[in-house]
């Protein structure tokens, strides 16, 4: 192993999202703390990982930001809350000042553990009965927060960790009083367990009649009635997807972007050194792999990195006029990266965006590129037979995958079915040029018809096929 190399608190903030690993830091109460890898990283403000304290394995939050000691002071009470609520939370090791200034928040560093929106994420969408087993226990912890008058302001999955039997609460710092010793006003209990509901599939939105029981006999009242917690379960989801989407292109914890005079480029953050030499020079990525599209507006090829097949597609300028006409808005390679994220936060399925990449001239755009995961399975118009109904498994996928485009009111713009590719159990959905999410009913339900009669269009309307998907298709 390494030896740890000793560090302060300036040194930590000057570097940023990568401090070299392992480094050791002084406490003020004589201890030293060694960091051995790191969980996550706000730039200049905190630092989570596992550590080692005297010879013990601990989860060790260094806050080395300005405002520190406020953020180290909340944390420390959320802590406290919890425990005195009787709520299950890691045991705190140390709470203590750093020697050279920050702060320092050690608990004990469970192992193995895994949190509940890794379990949940194993689960096909169908699983109801599993997952119920696994939310029973989240919903109860909720139920007691509220009883003790605590909300959790960060109720996401992530922060319930099942180990050794147990579920426990983390992240202190989002526990906040509301009132201490008594149970949650409706309003405020209804607000809080909305954003734990919020992050299931709407799938479970017909289940929360069985949810709602759970909670309510640890809560030690009513609760919530459905009509309020339905539409505040809708307004927290669209929240979400658009804060999520805000972050897919500019720096955070998950996406890297680089902006300058002439270039922009966002790339998930754990794909950066992978894709490294593709991204100074995309049309070499374009050379090196090989080509099976190369016309007027797009040239696409499939490139083999690390082992791993991936996608890149060139957004071209067919002339000047075309040209000008895309230098004023984004480009359809950031429309596509866009739409992207969107279905998979969404759960549907599209290979995953790894890397966008955009020529500027100050504020206008030029050529752009689109690099994702490639999937290898075969289309649907060369898979299913015009003269069969599709076999159970692609009928239910299909069923599934339309239902849900059509419940959330999206559209693709060119359902071809050779948009439409088949992997292991489900159908993938490719060429996210023109998909659009829509506030409206009344567009979602024109566009859906245009999607609907182009599906519809690739088999004869005497085949058994077409007739099939015109019955089972959702109508508008």
């Amino acid at each position: 192993m390494i030896a740890p190399q000793p560090t302060t608190r300036r040194a930590l903030r000057a570097a940023g999202r990568q401090p070299a690993l392992p480094f050791r830091v002084a406490l003020a109460d004589g201890n030293r703390l060694t960091m051995l890898r790191l969980l996550r990283v706000l730039p200049g403000k905190r630092l989570v990982g596992e550590a080692d304290l005297d010879g013990r394995r601990v989860l060790a939050k260094l806050f080395i930001g300005r405002r520190g000691e406020g953020h180290w002071r909340k944390e420390r009470a959320g802590l406290a809350a919890l425990s005195a609520a009787g709520i299950a939370t890691p045991p705190l090791v140390a709470a203590t000042a750093m020697a050279d200034g920050g702060f320092a928040l050690v608990t004990d560093f469970l192992a193995p553990a895994e949190s509940l929106a890794e379990t949940m994420a194993y689960l096909p969408p169908a699983a109801f009965a599993a997952g119920m087993t696994l939310l029973a226990p989240a919903l109860t912890v909720v139920g007691r927060l509220h009883a003790a008058g605590l909300v959790q302001d960060d109720l996401h999955l992530g922060n319930f960790l099942r180990h050794d039997g147990r579920l426990l609460v983390v992240d202190g710092g989002a526990v906040r009083p509301v009132c201490p010793g008594h149970s949650l006003p409706p309003a405020d209990a209804c607000a809080n367990l909305a954003i734990l509901l919020a992050q299931l599939p709407d799938e479970w939105d017909r289940r929360l009649g069985e949810l709602l029981p759970i909670y309510g006999a640890a809560a030690r009242t009513a609760p919530p009635a459905l009509p309020a917690l339905q539409a505040a379960i809708e307004r927290i989801r669209a929240w979400r997807l658009d804060d999520f989407l805000a972050k897919t292109v500019r720096e955070c914890t998950l996406f890297a972007v680089e902006h300058d005079a002439t270039r922009f480029c966002a790339v998930r953050r754990d794909e950066t050194a992978t894709l490294a030499p593709w991204l100074a020079s995309p049309d070499q990525a374009l050379e090196a792999g090989t080509v099976f599209k190369d016309g007027g507006t797009t040239t696409v090829a499939r490139l083999v990195v690390d082992g791993r097949a991936l996608l890149i597609k060139r957004y071209n300028l067919k002339s000047l006029s075309h040209a000008f006409g895309r230098l004023w808005r984004p480009s359809r390679a950031w429309h596509s990266w866009r739409e992207a994220h969107r279905l998979r936060f969404l759960g549907i399925a599209t290979p995953a965006p790894l890397a966008l990449i955009e020529e500027r001239v100050g504020p206008l755009r030029r050529r752009a590129w689109l690099i994702s995961e490639f999937c290898a399975g075969p289309n649907l118009l060369h898979h299913l037979s015009p003269d069969e109904v599709p076999p159970p498994a692609e009928a239910a996928a299909m069923i599934a995958l339309f239902e849900s485009l059509h419940r959330r009111r999206i559209s693709h713009g060119d359902l071809k079915a050779t948009n439409l590719l088949w992997e292991t159990d489900r159908v993938v959905l490719i060429d996210l040029d023109a998909v659009v999410q829509h506030r409206s009913a009344a567009a979602h339900a024109r566009a859906w018809r245009r999607d609907r009669a182009r599906l519809l269009r690739n088999w004869p309307a005497t085949s058994v096929l077409h007739r099939w998907l015109d019955a089972h298709l959702p109508a508008t």
